[in-house]
This record gives C-alpha cells, structure tokens and sequence, in this order.
C-alpha cells in the first residue's frame, strides 16, 4: 500500500489529526495520556495511536514529548555560531522540505507594486496537521499558505486576499489538492514557490528557507545573515508578513531567550510545527509503533 495520502479521499482522518494536535498543544503541559488525546478526538487509544503515526509522522508521545521546546532552547544556548553555520550552509544550497526540493521564483518589484494586477490566483481549503490551511498559487507556483480553525475560511481567505487586492482569484480544489498532498502527506517531488513581496521581504524569506528543520535561528542572526545587523526589528516585520507558513519556515524564528514570540497563525500552532519537525528528527528512521 502507498504511503501517499489522499488528501480528498482521507479528509475526515486529516480533520481528527488537526483537532488532535491542537488539543495536545493546549493541554501538553498536563502530558495528557494516550486515552485523553484519544478521546478528545473520539477514537480508541490503538485507533488514534495508528493513525496520529500514520498521518503526522510521528508517535503522539513523541510528539507532546517535545511540545515543551526545551530542545530549542538549548540550541540557542550553544550560541549564534551553530545558528549562522545553518544559515550560511542553507542559503548555499535548494531548499529542502522532507523530500520536497523547492524551486524559488520571485515577483519582481514593479508587478508586486501593482498590488497582483493581471496575475491569477488559484486557491483550496484543505484539512492538514495545523488546521484548515489555504492554498494559494500562481501559474509559478505556491504564493501562499495560510492556517485556521475549521469556520474561520472567511476570515482567512480575507487575510491573504489583501495582500493582493487586484489578483483575479479563482478556487481550484483539484489543483491545491494536489500541492496539499505533495506538502502534508510528504508526497515527493519538486514544489515550485511564487514569491510574491517587496525586494526586502523576499530576501527575509529567502533566509528563512536556510534553515533546516530541526534547527532554529533568532530574528538578529537573520538580519545579520543577510548583512544587516541592525535590522532585526525590520526582520520581524518581515517575518509576520510572510504569506508562505510553513513552507517558507517562519517558525523556526525565536526571540533571542528562546521564547516563541509572535506568530500570525497563533503560537499554539507555531509550537506544534516546531514539535512536529523535532519529534520528525528524533524518529528517522520513521517508526510505526508508539515509543
């Protein structure tokens, strides 16, 4: 049996997961159970067990296990050197999610500046790990990538709407369900990204992309990286404007101390996609069978 998950055919198993994550990003500090989680989702512990392992990747024990992002904090402990060695080797090579290689393309200035005028934007809500995501691309590729609870696709599809009032959006479910499956079921294979920001924001995001998962790095390393020091708060701005969650990893920025800090999609939600990738790291090669 393929391990590709279709994301049309299984929705109802995407939907249980996401709820199932954001109930143990809520409530990780209680380190609730097998049978808690299991139930918040109203499944049987083997049931939910198989399929949290299945869908998410990893086992649910791993994953609360590193909900505390204790590990974060002690990356940033070994000092900015580790940080800037990450960035340095990433921005010197494709960008890699899982087994996706992502082909980078950016707007240029002058379109961007038309606010999308005469670009078409095709688009789908589709259930993943984090909740209800919208997807967004262009013919260039995926310009955008948002995240909500299930009733919030109004104020969502609004959202990313503005940040390109004049683009001519269209829904394609087929299409977007297709990237969906290609980023959240790990379907391999090469993924195109439209970037579509002003000069200085695509430089932030391409940053962004350097990091490897696993791996952190703080908003004053980045502006560093990218030769500007003095720019972290600059950086910050640029990171909260990108249209691109978790593909472009905005969430793998951290306050200097280690905190979470902002988030435009919610901090619980940050913190599950940082848990994700670390219990990811810590379980390759992938089990099947809770630890």
């Amino acid at each position: 049996m393929s391990n590709v998950l279709s994301f049309d055919e299984n929705d109802a198993n995407w939907r249980r997961m996401g709820r199932a994550i954001r109930y143990l990003s809520a409530h990780y500090l209680d380190q609730p159970s097998l049978e808690d989680a299991a139930a918040a989702v109203n499944l049987s512990p083997f049931h939910f067990q198989r399929l949290f392992t299945r869908y998410v990747g990893v086992s649910p024990k791993n994953f609360v296990g590193h909900l505390t992002l204790d590990h974060a904090k002690s990356d940033l402990a070994q000092g900015k050197n580790l940080l800037e060695t990450s960035l340095d080797a990433g921005l010197s090579g494709p960008s890699r999610l899982h087994d996706l290689c992502l082909k980078i393309e950016a707007m240029t200035p002058g379109d961007y500046a038309k606010g999308g005028a005469g670009v078409e934007i095709l688009y789908g809500f589709h259930p993943s790990p984090f909740g209800i995501a919208l997807i967004l691309a262009t013919a260039k590729g995926v310009c955008g990538l948002a995240f909500g609870d299930e009733g919030e696709e109004k104020r969502i599809f609004a959202d990313m709407r503005s940040r390109w009032p004049k683009a001519n959006y269209r829904e394609a479910h087929a299409l977007t369900a297709k990237i969906a499956a290609q980023i959240f079921a790990k379907s391999a294979g090469d993924l195109s990204v439209h970037l579509m920001g002003t000069p200085w924001q695509v430089k932030v995001w391409q940053a962004l992309l350097a990091i490897p998962p696993g791996r952190f790095s703080t908003y004053g390393v980045v502006a560093e990286r990218i030769g500007s020091e003095s720019a972290a708060r600059a950086v910050g701005t640029a990171v909260g404007r990108n249209p691109i969650s978790w593909l472009i990893p905005c969430h793998r920025v951290l306050a200097s101390d280690g905190s979470l800090n902002g988030y435009h999609w919610g901090l619980e939600r940050k913190r599950a996609m940082l848990a994700l990738e670390a219990a990811s790291q810590s379980e390759r090669p992938r089990t099947s069978a809770m630890a």
